[in-house]
């Protein structure tokens, strides 16, 4: 299961939706999103992300499906930002 990520039609408020895997388990099964939001100030910088939560797979398909018909688009734009560096 890949990242995606969301934004508005006034390109100001970005989405990210990526995999969860509880780390207290010892299988590494997916079976929660973790919905990342936050706000976009200036296209060239970096989003400021205000928050996050846990949502079970079923509810974060009916809410990236509710934010596609009220227009956000997906976009690869701040993928950069979001790269996990170890």
């Amino acid at each position: 299961m890949e990242k995606f990520t969301l934004i508005n039609k006034a390109r100001s408020r970005i989405k990210v939706f990526e995999p969860f895997a509880d780390s207290s388990k010892n299988s590494p099964m997916v079976n929660a999103i973790l919905i990342s939001y936050g706000c976009v100030f200036k296209r060239s910088s970096k989003p400021v992300m205000k928050g996050s939560r846990v949502e079970s797979i079923e509810d974060a398909r009916n809410e990236y499906k509710k934010l596609l018909e009220e227009g956000w688009k997906k976009t690869y734009r701040f993928n950069s930002f979001f790269k996990k560096k170890w």
